[in-house]
């Protein structure tokens, strides 16, 4: 294995996630095993791994979804085994998610797909007006004009920009992106990726970037979390992976 982190010091950051030893089997089919991973304060994590790694089962496990075999999982420095359906329903207002294929309610408006999330965690926007929650939301990705559009009305790269509006609309701290340039054509990918850059900055958020996409990571990545044989293998910047001598490293980046 090669041990690629070797020159940033994280030991002043503060981590708003902290997984230690995260065990997660189905049979004998071993998911993840002893798994650990830090994500910091402002800190653009990309996590890559091949298909069926274990990157779903650790994100499910992560958000309260799914309940690991063994391990300890704290968020914003809450050991998530610990709370309540209520309290947990509360952390998840402060982590916004950017599914893949963007996930947005067909039958609804851009209006009304934004809405929803403030609908659901009103105690965190009491007091602001949902109007003005929505227009800034839309404003941030670059999409005023589509408030009151269908997604069938909307391109493939501006659906992922509306479902990162809905994941920004309530100001999480972390934002979980899964494969945000899949399916996409080369340049709306380039302007997605440099979309999420751009929130990072503004909203001082904390991403943990799941993707397979070598041109993404090298662009978004502070840090790269490399998922092999059921857990984190190696890790470090992108320079630093992307010229290692370890074979099973290597393989990610041709």
């Amino acid at each position: 294995m090669d041990k690629a982190l070797k020159h940033i010091d994280y030991s002043k950051e503060k981590a708003v996630i902290s997984i230690n030893k995260l065990n997660k089997r189905f049979g004998d089919n071993e998911v993840l095993k002893d798994f650990d991973l830090k994500l910091y304060e402002n800190e653009n994590l990309v996590i890559m791994g091949k298909s069926g790694s274990g990157k779903s089962v650790m994100i499910k496990c992560l958000v309260g979804l799914m309940e690991p075999d063994s391990g300890s999982i704290e968020v914003l420095g809450k050991d998530i085994s610990r709370l309540q359906q209520e309290e947990m329903d509360a952390l998840r207002a402060d982590i916004g998610f950017l599914f893949q294929g963007s996930a947005l309610y067909d039958s609804m408006t851009v209006r009304e797909n934004l809405e929803f999330p403030l609908r659901r965690h009103k105690a965190k926007t009491k007091g602001q007006k949902t109007e003005e929650l929505v227009l800034e939301a839309l404003e941030s990705v670059g999409l005023p004009q589509t408030l009151d559009l269908l997604p069938a009305e909307l391109s493939g790269g501006m659906q992922r920009r509306i479902a990162l509006a809905r994941a920004l609309i309530l100001k999480p701290r972390i934002i979980i992106y899964d494969e945000p340039t899949t399916g996409l054509d080369p340049i709306t990918a380039k302007e997605i990726v440099h979309l999420i850059t751009e929130v990072q900055k503004k909203y001082n958020t904390s991403s943990l970037i799941i993707t397979h996409d070598v041109d993404c990571a090298r662009v978004i990545a502070d840090r790269i979390v490399l998922l092999y044989d059921h857990t984190n293998y190696t890790e470090g910047t992108f320079e630093e992976l992307s010229t290692s001598k370890d074979p099973n490293v290597k393989a990610f980046f041709k």
